[in-house]
């Protein structure tokens, strides 16, 4: 069940009033889980429950994303005021130091929430931010056009087509390797969530100078990709692992761009793993860093 929280965040643009839409259930370490561009929280649920076992854990809705308004005009969806924004969520929340996970712009804002040592651990599913300049144009000319289709598609015919695996795989196929996998009713609603994001073009905008070049010290980074990664592809992982070299480098194999929905468990069991105090996770971490 979806909640909403109104709270001030100390952006740096000033103090700015914001509210976000989040689900939260489980209970243990609290463990914060960020979609990426044009999803919404509910990307996560085909892992929520198997989380929920051991943690505490909240999925949001990203400012101008899924029930989450926009910001307040003025702010920019760029990546210092939407970190502002998301540590002011924690404290409204009392999480103190959370560990996070991040899928692709989630990946890069987890990330960054780790390099201000403002998380107690970070796991980044295909993060943005690791791309040449050719890769950037690619991956934001497919975002363009996944956007487009989804404002033009009127509703009645993409409910007919997510009735069917053919449909399934023309409405989502750039982000799934498995897309005959998500139901019917999980390909509308995400399709919508496309359609009506709010925050997608600002985002989308801000993000053309984005670069992850910094090291992230004293907190442990996985880092993880799908070995079909269509939009992303996977030899970005090794640059960020060059960026990063103390992250533990995870491949996924058989796993898109969003891999949640492809391999729940291999997703579950990297996200269960990453978020586990230091002395655990570090016993399993040459079991399971695995090349790209």
């Amino acid at each position: 069940m979806s909640e909403t929280v109104s709270f001030t965040a100390p952006t740096p643009h000033g103090p700015r009033a914001v509210t976000a839409s989040y689900a939260r259930v489980g209970s243990g370490a609290p463990l914060l889980l960020l979609h990426g561009i044009g999803h919404h929280r509910q990307a996560w649920d085909p892992v929520v429950r198997i989380l929920a076992a051991e943690r505490d854990v909240i999925a949001v809705d990203l400012p101008g994303f899924g029930a989450s308004p926009a910001l307040p005009a003025g702010l920019p969806h760029d990546l210092p005021t939407t970190t502002s924004v998301l540590a002011a969520f924690c404290a409204a929340l009392g999480l103190d130091r959370p560990h996070v996970a991040g899928n692709s712009l989630g990946g890069l804002l987890a990330l960054e929430l780790g390099r201000e040592d403002r998380v107690r651990s970070v796991t980044a599913l295909s993060p943005a931010g690791f791309w040449t300049e050719a890769e950037r144009r690619y991956a934001f000319g497919v975002l363009t056009g996944m956007r487009a289709t989804a404002r033009l598609l009127p509703l009645p015919l993409v409910e007919r087509l997510s009735r069917s695996a053919a449909g399934r795989t023309a409405l989502t196929s750039s982000i799934y390797a498995r897309p005959a996998r998500r139901t019917p009713e999980a390909v509308v609603a995400e399709t919508l969530a496309l359609a009506r994001a709010e925050g997608f073009g600002e985002t989308l905008r801000a993000g053309r100078e984005v670069r992850f070049t910094d090291d992230v010290d004293g907190v442990p980074v996985t880092i993880a990709w799908g070995s079909r990664d269509r939009l992303l592809v996977p030899r970005q992982g090794v640059r960020a692992k060059a960026v990063i070299p103390g992250a533990r480098l995870v491949r996924l194999p058989g796993c898109g761009h969003v891999p949640m929905n492809d391999d729940p468990a291999l997703v579950a069991r990297v996200l269960l793993d990453g978020s586990r105090d230091q002395p655990a996770r570090a016993a399993s971490t040459s079991a399971s860093t695995v090349a790209l």
